[in-house]
């Protein structure tokens, strides 16, 4: 198999991008809060469990502040 030359390979570089589907600017807004807020939910059940576990490990220990 040869190689491409560089000019050839970025025409089809930019054939191959001309066929993606690009979201549109609503639906870019709409996955990042979709993001942001799967994020926000993460972090508080995680916090959430931490305390738990905190709190069992201290109970167990007799370390209870």
């Amino acid at each position: 198999m040869t190689r491409p030359s560089p000019a050839e390979f970025f025409r089809e570089v930019r054939r191959e991008a001309a066929k993606v589907t690009w979201p549109t600017r609503k639906e870019t807004l709409v996955t990042t809060g979709m993001v942001f807020v799967m994020v926000i939910l993460a972090a508080i059940f995680f916090l959430v469990v931490d305390q738990i576990i905190a709190v069992v490990v201290q109970t167990i220990l007799g370390i209870r502040a």
